[in-house]
């Protein structure tokens, strides 16, 4: 179960709290990234790398793209032609196009459980009617940070992660340095 604000009504979208990112990322499993990019210096690409990378099923969607591979997942060409159910909407568009995203999103059955839009990508009207429907979500974050701000790992590159413990860090079966977020 994700751990939500008191009520999503009160969920200031300029500050998430941290039981809120974190709920998301360990119970996401199957997420689609619209906006994929095949170009490894994208940051579409090395967040779909990373995230795969860490155990979720990442869906490139991208019309111009459709057909090939990124990261070994076949790329769908629009949401609608994702034939499984979606624990996380991942938009990797400006802030514009992120509102028929949303409005494409909100059409699957089943619903997305988040639609996370990337850094710098904010819909306040996209993200009401989103969470009008029950669905939650993330504005201007990523979710590969926020992974590693969580996890840990952001630290090795001496970047302060704000999170205090005295938890020894878990890390993962897979790979060398890769941590995971504490359970």
């Amino acid at each position: 179960m994700i751990e939500t604000a008191a009520s999503e009504a009160d969920l200031n979208h300029d500050s998430y709290p941290d039981a809120y990112i974190k709920g998301i990322l360990t119970t996401t499993k199957t997420l689609a990234l619209v906006g994929a990019s095949a170009n490894p210096a994208r940051p579409s690409f090395i967040v779909l790398k990373y995230l795969s990378e860490r155990g979720y099923k990442v869906i490139p969607v991208n019309p111009g793209l459709a057909g090939q591979k990124i990261v070994g997942q076949e790329v769908v060409a629009s949401l609608k032609d994702i034939r499984e159910p979606l624990d996380m909407v991942e938009v990797f568009r400006n802030s514009e196009a992120a509102g028929p995203i949303v409005d494409e999103a909100l059409t699957l059955v089943p619903k997305p459980k988040v639609i996370w839009m990337q850094l710098s990508v904010r819909n306040d009207e996209a993200a009401a009617r989103a969470e009008a429907q029950g669905v939650m979500v993330v504005m201007n974050r990523c979710p590969k940070i926020e992974y590693g701000r969580l996890s840990g790992e952001i630290g090795w590159q001496g970047i302060n992660s704000r999170i205090i413990s005295s938890k020894k860090q878990v890390m993962s079966a897979k790979g060398f340095q890769k941590r995971l977020i504490g359970v």
